[in-house]
């Protein structure tokens, strides 16, 4: 086991906001606490992959997040639209309906992709769960959200692609009548351990990658999945199960994301599976009040996606999310990239505002409250940089 021992080192900014009643936003009452380990018996690269990795995805499967469906659906992919001179002739657009039919209906996810003109070879690319109103990521950009500036995404030479998430699975409890969830089962049949809705989202990122592997345009080795909030835990998710992701990027995920839930801090197991019980699978509502005997951590989430890039954001006053406890994660994923002789990120936790890389993690928290900006979007694609070119 792990034990908590690292000294409690406070943000550099100082914030009067209190926390929501019965919750805790002071780090001298975090509860001590031990973590599960990363590597158990596994003593190298070899013994991670083939034991220890599966091991662990079978648990957050069964207790977290749910057992998506491997196989009994058939994908259809269909062009609706293409502009060769989308974003003043920076970009050409593609939008694609990705068709997802089984024996009980079919399900339309509609991607957008933006290739840069400019690139002489397939084109990397940063997919983007969007989880918030659709018109953050327009394709036809009457409007430009700084949610998803895929100008700049473009102009930095990687192809901007998006996906709303409720063409996946609609973000509320409806009793799995609907999305994906009514395609492959019985609302009636599902288990403590069936998929919740955050699996379904990742599910539909795993879809939208089937596609960029039939387009010579995008180089479908080198896919980032992005996300924000609840789309970024989803993103987690998404590289964990699938890795063909080359990269995941979660920017202040929180509780069920990046964050140790054995912390405690801000948001808690039993408040989001109370206000969101659709997002995870219903064994992970066994352990409200009772992080302490969940056999996983968020740390070893973050681990599932070693040896791949991941990124870990957070903001300053974001503190419902814990970006203590997210950096936390990403510094306890570490034995994971060890194994592969990778750089890994001290205890002490960077201060605001200062971008760390250390092999192939890396962490800010930036100035400012819950919200996904251009100042991250600009390091994300500064790792990127670093890593895949």
């Amino acid at each position: 086991m792990l034990t908590r021992t690292i000294a409690a080192l406070a943000l550099a900014t100082t914030f009067s906001a209190a926390a929501p009643d019965g919750f805790n936003y002071d780090e001298s009452k975090v509860p001590q606490f031990e973590l599960p380990p990363v590597l158990g018996p596994a003593t190298d690269n070899a013994s991670w992959e083939s034991s220890r990795r599966p091991e662990l995805l079978g648990l957050f499967r069964t207790h977290v997040y749910g057992q998506s469906p491997e196989d009994g659906y058939r994908l259809i992919f269909t062009r609706t639209n293409t502009d060769p001179d989308a974003m003043d002739g920076a970009a050409t657009l593609k939008q694609v309906a990705v068709t997802v039919t089984t024996d009980r209906g079919s399900l339309t996810i509609d991607l957008a992709v933006f290739i840069p003109n400019k690139n002489t070879s397939p084109s990397k690319t940063f997919l983007l769960v969007c989880n918030r109103d659709p018109s953050n990521i327009d394709p036809a950009r009457k409007t430009r959200s700084p949610f998803w500036p895929a100008e700049e995404i473009v102009a930095r030479g990687y192809a901007a692609a998006s996906f709303h998430n409720a063409d996946a699975d609609p973000d509320k409890h409806d009793g799995w009548k609907n999305g994906l969830h009514a395609l492959f089962e019985d609302p009636d049949k599902r288990t403590k351990s069936s998929w919740g809705t955050l699996a379904a989202w990742a599910w539909g990122a795993s879809r939208c990658l089937d596609y960029f592997g039939t387009d010579p345009d995008i180089d479908h080795g080198h896919v980032a999945v992005v996300g924000h909030s609840r789309g970024g835990k989803c993103a987690l998710w998404a590289a964990a199960e699938d890795p063909r992701f080359a990269m995941a990027v979660s920017n202040e995920s929180g509780c069920g994301g990046a964050a140790l839930s054995r912390r405690r801090f801000g948001e808690t197991v039993a408040r989001i599976n109370t206000s969101f019980p659709h997002w995870f699978c219903d064994n992970f509502k066994e352990f409200n009040g009772d992080e302490d005997t969940l056999p996983v951590d968020q740390h070893q989430l973050v681990s599932l996606i070693a040896p791949r890039p991941v990124y870990v954001a957070s903001a300053a006053e974001d503190r419902w999310a814990d970006p203590r406890g997210e950096y936390l994660s990403l510094h306890f994923a570490s034995p994971a990239y060890a194994l592969y002789g990778l750089e890994t990120p001290p205890a002490e936790m960077p201060p605001v505002d200062h971008a760390t890389v250390h092999g192939h993690q890396a962490h800010h928290v930036r100035s400012g409250k819950h919200n996904l900006l251009p100042a991250d979007w600009h390091r994300f694609l500064d790792f990127a940089d670093a890593v895949c070119k």
